[in-house]
């Protein structure tokens, strides 16, 4: 599939600045400066980065606990992101959510979700509306290996092959749940061959590789688009640290396999292919990545600067007001 040298541009900054944030998060986070814990995804930039490139506003993407990078594939701004996860009242959701439950509905962003497999009804949800709706939108959900065990998927995926929804069913496969080796809990070699059981296509994807991404993507998508239902695309992808910040992968991976993965790295193997195809130089890339560096760290300072929520806000933006409960919670 044709990409065109904007798009190519779009697709470097969108990985640099997923690994950029991801890497200077992790930073600040071992320095106390972060609300909870933080999910990274660097290693994965290639599929959210190929996927959203083919999306706009106007559709939309449900994420998982490590959704920074869906956020930052999907348009949201990095430094409402990393106030945030900060805790901060400029943050995307006022302080409220964290690195959890960023959310952006003006970017067609339903948010990260704590809860495995729950962000994938809610792009179902965004299909259906969107069919109903009849505006050529998509819906998008991205999950982990560790989310096809949970009968939330399965209900999903029959629901979107009967209605013949426009949604896209993301599997980032990157071999671990929390710490379980997905041949442990997983009966197959490929998870998307369970896609045939829900009369959709299922295709296996090499996630380190954003141009094989962009290019099943865009099949998906289109076939969405005109109506014809919805795909399953499972990618084989890698995280390169633990589950969490503070969960040590040496536990239960060994570093050879660390070293295989990290060999397969997303953005260096971009960088020699545009090169040697004279689609971009090194100068512009270097260019795109100072541009990133300095934009993250603006992101830090805008963070660190930024109120946090005033005590005042404590009820507001949350289901139930306790200063003045329903009657059955007095």
């Amino acid at each position: 599939m044709e990409i065109t040298p904007e798009k190519l541009r779009w697709i470097y900054t969108t990985m640099y600045r997923i690994r950029r944030f991801e890497e200077v998060l992790l930073e600040q986070t071992a320095l106390g400066k972060s609300m909870g814990v933080a999910h990274t995804s660097d290693g994965e930039e290639a599929g959210p980065t190929g996927i959203c490139a083919h999306l706009t506003d106007d559709d939309w993407i449900a994420s998982t606990h490590r959704g920074h990078g869906h956020c930052i594939a999907k348009g949201v701004d990095t430094a409402g992101m990393m106030a945030e996860i900060f805790g901060k009242h400029t943050g995307l959701c006022k302080g409220k959510g964290g690195s959890m439950h960023i959310a952006d509905f003006t970017k067609g962003m339903l948010g990260a979700n704590g809860i495995v497999g729950a962000g994938i009804p809610l792009g179902v949800g965004a299909a259906l509306s969107a069919k109903l709706k009849g505006d050529g939108s998509v819906g998008v959900s991205f999950f982990g290996d560790g989310a096809t065990g949970e009968g939330t998927i399965h209900e999903s995926m029959n629901l979107a092959s009967v209605w013949k929804l426009p949604a896209i069913f993301v599997c980032e496969n990157n071999h671990y749940a929390e710490s379980t080796p997905v041949e442990y809990a997983v009966s197959v070699a490929d998870i998307a061959d369970r896609a045939a059981s829900y009369s959709m296509p299922g295709v296996v994807v090499d996630g380190m590789d954003v141009f094989a991404v962009y290019d099943a993507a865009g099949e998906a998508i289109a076939r969405a688009r005109a109506g014809e239902g919805p795909t399953f695309l499972e990618l084989k992808t890698y995280r390169y640290h633990g589950h969490f910040h503070a969960d040590d992968p040496h536990t239960y991976r060994l570093p050879e396999e660390e070293e295989l993965w990290k060999a397969r790295d997303p953005l260096p193997n971009f960088e020699r292919r545009v090169t040697e195809q004279d689609l971009m130089d090194d100068v512009e890339m270097e260019r795109i990545r100072n541009e990133i560096d300095q934009e993250i760290q603006d992101a830090v300072k805008f963070a660190e600067e930024s109120p946090l929520p005033p005590l005042e806000e404590l009820y507001t933006d949350v289901y139930v007001n306790y200063s003045n409960p329903p009657q059955g919670l007095r």
